[in-house]
């Protein structure tokens, strides 16, 4: 593995076929997709920044890169991707074989252009949408976190406020006289024009006859727009002297009924206010949701507490009332923001769903960071919401305004892409007709994009012939370049961009050779998480799709494939060690929360899904497989098998499923605890024993995001549901016999021997 990880820290990209199936046919055999998980922004230390504009080439507009031939007698080079020769300009004349500029460097085949010569004037914009319907204790809490929020943001930074309950209240911070709101009514739809007259923009000039609407360039004088975003320095008096007078929405619910919260109408407002005063720049609507929305055109349940909130059934019956309607709403919502350039961030925080189902799409088409807490007091939420805005070591590195935009061989066409970005609509020859994800273009926006976003690109390989296998294929590389535009957080315009080159087979010579070396080149923690990514997509988006038959199917026809076995015989069976975990990790992806929806409601499912589809292979191969960290005396800490028969009672484990962190007591070490053998100086042994797990998680948790949940717990007590869930049940209540570690898992699963028993008999026939 380790080499594949060298690749991920030259160039942020995981494969998981490295030597790729050269045609059609070898690839659609292959069973997992020709595809890369890219992350766009992850900051390299090495990684040179160039203080000028990019060379392209003058017919695909492929950026001059390491792989590209250079006649340096003549001054020419010839691009990869479409074998034009392009000349130099001028000021490459000094070009030789010992003077290269970085970018013909072999080693940097990531590299990023800073081309903007002045840093655009335009200062990042928070626009905070508070629910006001909920209980004072929430209330109190959400205003301190809020506060403390605001403590932190840069100086320079605009900042507007929006609270709703039945109503929506613009506040206008720029008023600092009297609390001075604008209001509108829950359920009805206000559109930019309206929302502009009734917020008196043009008392002072008058309003422009023709064109669109758009910031001070466009018809809105700067007086207007600073009367609600206002610079973050001059109105933390205002703001905070406003939240702390914010009550809790003042009318009356009936015992029988919801509260009426009109969280779409709210979004939409903000929405049409950042489009009119601060389009195409770095701005961020953070909602914050604390229920279900009951009212305007995003409801997803009616105000009567009789009828229940959606669940996967109901979805799956199509008897959800107001599903498809809020999705549609919030599928324009999204095509708005994207028009403008704009993140939607969620922070829902709840006992009960709040509808995030709904509102993923807008979330996600934005490239929006999405919090899913129990409550506003909680340290998900309140940790959560400070890393926002940290800045130092573990800074999430917010940037905005992205652009994607993919170059690849003639022979390679783009699928798609699964994760937080939405189709620029560009259309070409490298678009393939089958679309997953966001497909049928060559460019994506990217709204918004941190550090850790990574994108799940699919290929299809649209090589038809088998070439003579006398004639040696002169250039056996596919090329793929892969170009981010974005917006650094210091307000620099940047271009990263990144080439990449990997060898293909076709079936030239024997079977078994070109199989060895597909095998060679397999990187089964990128397959398991491209996987992961393809099912979550096929669940939401195919009928009658059934999840645990398509995997199974897949896992199959790739150990019949790959396997080494005699025919009809189990027993032989064995699995390169390329391989030999993947088997595993499809067991715990089968098991996973992104397949099995029993026991999670569409909210949670759909957070779930957020996190996988934006995080790195290292990150969503925890999600799919635990890692478990066995404590005791006997042994330093080590990593124990993520099974029931790790348990024993004078062991702690530690198990990250990345959602939540789990310190989990064995019953012995427990008792020793409750005794309080940990306070005696005899015992500093113990209390080190103690601490171990608990430093090991807050190293966790300091880097991740979303802050994770933490957990702890004993052996037999009831919140070891979060350990026993997730392990491998090879002890079950129906085993004979005692069993070593003295626990069972109630259940009726299959356990990992008996599932690679059944994977042995049917791969082998």
């Amino acid at each position: 593995m380790s080499e594949f990880i060298d690749l991920e820290t030259q160039d942020g990209v995981r494969m998981p076929w490295n030597v790729i199936p050269g045609t059609k046919q070898e690839s659609t055999n292959s069973v997992i997709p020709v595809s890369a998980i890219y992350t766009p922004i992850k900051p390299f230390p090495t990684m040179p920044l160039l203080p000028y504009s990019p060379l392209r080439c003058r017919t695909c507009r492929a950026v001059l890169n390491p792989f590209s031939t250079v006649d340096y007698a003549a001054k020419i080079w010839i691009c990869p991707f479409c074998f034009t020769r392009n000349h130099f300009p001028p000021h490459y004349a000094s070009i030789t074989d010992d003077n290269l500029p970085a970018e013909l460097f072999p080693q940097y085949t990531t590299i990023e252009y800073d081309s903007s010569l002045e840093k655009p004037s335009t200062p990042p914009v928070f626009i905070f949408v508070v629910d006001t319907c909920m209980i004072e204790e929430e209330l109190s809490y959400l205003k301190s976190a809020l506060s403390q929020a605001l403590g932190l943001l840069p100086d320079h930074s605009l900042v507007g406020l929006i609270t709703f309950g039945s109503f929506v209240h613009v506040h206008e911070l720029g008023f600092s006289t009297i609390p001075k709101t604008y209001v509108f009514k829950g359920s009805k739809e206000v559109n930019k024009e309206q929302l502009l007259e009734q917020m008196s923009f043009f008392l002072n000039k008058p309003k422009p006859t023709t064109g669109v609407i758009a910031g001070p360039r466009d018809g809105l004088s700067a007086q207007s727009i600073a009367r609600f975003l206002l610079p973050a320095s001059d109105c933390e008096f205002t703001l905070n002297s406003v939240l702390e007078e914010l009550q809790r929405d003042p009318w009356q619910v009936p015992a029988d009924q919801r509260a009426t919260r009109c969280a779409s109408t709210a979004l939409s407002v903000a929405a049409s206010l950042l489009g009119a005063c601060v389009p195409g720049s770095g701005a961020r609507i953070m909602a914050f949701i604390g229920g279900p929305s009951t009212e305007g055109q995003g409801a997803i349940v009616s105000k009567s507490l009789s009828e229940p909130i959606r669940s996967h059934k109901d979805l799956d019956k199509d008897s959800a009332p107001h599903f498809h309607k809020a999705v549609k709403f919030y599928e324009g919502l999204s095509k708005q923001l994207v028009h403008q350039g704009h993140v939607l961030d969620l922070f829902a925080c709840a006992l009960d769903q709040v509808g995030i189902a709904e509102l993923k799409i807008a979330v996600e088409r934005t490239g929006g960071l999405v919090v899913l807490a129990e409550s506003f007091g909680h340290s998900v939420f309140k940790d959560s919401l400070i890393r926002v805005f940290q800045s130092g070591d573990h800074e999430l590195g917010l940037s905005s305004n992205g652009i994607f935009e993919i170059n690849c061989s003639k022979d390679v066409k783009i699928q798609g892409i699964i994760g937080p970005c939405a189709s620029l609509e560009k259309k070409g020859p490298l678009c393939s007709d089958t679309v997953i994800g966001q497909g049928s273009t060559t460019a994506w926006k990217m709204c918004g994009l941190d550090k850790t976003t990574s994108l799940c690109l699919i290929f299809e390989i649209v090589k038809k012939e088998i070439p003579d296998a006398t004639v040696q294929p002169a250039s056996n590389q596919f090329y793929f370049q892969f170009l981010t535009y974005y917006q650094h957080n210091n307000g620099q315009m940047r271009l990263r961009v990144t080439t990449l080159s990997r060898r293909w087979i076709a079936g030239t010579g024997s079977i078994q050779a070109s199989l060895n070396d597909l095998i060679a080149g397999f990187d089964q923690e990128a397959a398991a998480v491209v996987l992961a990514r393809l099912v979550s997509f096929k669940m939401e988006t195919e009928a009658e799709f059934d999840p645990i038959r398509w995997l199974d199917k897949s896992l199959i026809h790739m150990c019949s494939r790959f396997g080494d076995y005699q025919k009809d015989s189990p027993s032989s069976f064995s699995l390169s060690p390329r391989f030999s975990i993947f088997p595993q990790f499809m067991f715990h992806l089968r098991r996973s929360q992104f397949v099995q929806v029993f026991n999670n409601s569409p909210d949670e499912t759909a957070y779930y899904r957020m996190i996988l589809n934006r995080e790195n292979v290292t990150n969503s191969v925890v999600m799919i497989q635990p890692s478990l960290i066995s404590y005791s005396f006997h042994s330093s800490p080590e990593p124990a098998l993520l099974d029931v028969a790790a348990i024993a009672a004078d062991r702690i484990l530690l198990l990250d499923s990345f959602f939540t962190v789990v310190i989990f007591h064995g019953s012995t070490i427990a008792q020793w605890r409750k005794a309080g053998y940990q306070d005696l100086p005899e015992h500093q042994a113990f209390a080190q024993l103690l601490q171990a797990p608990r430093d090991d998680s807050d190293t966790i948790i300091k880097e991740r995001f979303p802050v994770p949940r933490v957990v702890v717990c004993d052996q037999h007590g009831s919140q070891a549901r979060f350990l026993l869930a997730k392990l491998n049940p090879s002890a079950t209540y129906n085993n004979e016999g005692p069993l070593p570690g003295g626990d069972v898992i109630f259940t009726d699963d299959v356990s990992f021997e008996v599932f690679l028993d059944h994977l042995q008999r049917l791969a082998v026939q």
